[in-house]
């Protein structure tokens, strides 16, 4: 199934989100007692979103994207504000439906590409009823 967007929400503005930032790298293998001190805090909102009034929070649902680590029930951090590129991964609104795809340009065409060997990617023709809804910037999902 295609990778579409099931949901939109505004990030909240209840207050900062503060969580410590530790200075040394965390090794795969067994914790080091020494590197153990916080060398900072990191503000989840001011780090994730660099411009709130124009910054969505949608669900995604779908498997075309498995290849950019998006996946079915993932939540991704939309920037509305920033300029579509080749590249990118957007959200587009395709037909009246809002979808996830990475936008490539070339050769003057343009294409919502998916990153899933399983779909193919969409060429637009100028008769394609296509809009850019937003820049996805981060991808938010359980492990």
């Amino acid at each position: 199934m295609h990778t579409r967007v099931t949901g939109i929400y505004r990030p909240g503005k209840k207050g900062r989100v503060m969580l410590p930032v530790y200075s040394s790298r965390i090794p795969a293998g067994f914790p080091s007692p020494a590197d153990d001190f916080v060398e900072k805090k990191l503000d989840l909102n001011e780090y994730l979103i660099k411009n709130p009034a124009a910054t969505f929070i949608v669900k995604v649902s779908g498997n075309s994207m498995t290849g950019a680590g998006i996946h079915s029930g993932d939540h991704l951090l939309v920037d509305r504000s920033l300029e579509p590129g080749d590249r990118k991964i957007v959200v587009a609104a395709l037909d009246g439906e809002l979808t996830v795809k990475r936008l490539r340009q070339r050769n003057g065409k343009m294409y919502l590409a998916s990153e899933n060997p399983d779909y193919p990617e969409v060429k637009l023709d100028d008769l394609a009823d296509l809009k850019i809804w937003g820049v996805v910037t981060f991808v938010i999902h359980k492990v």
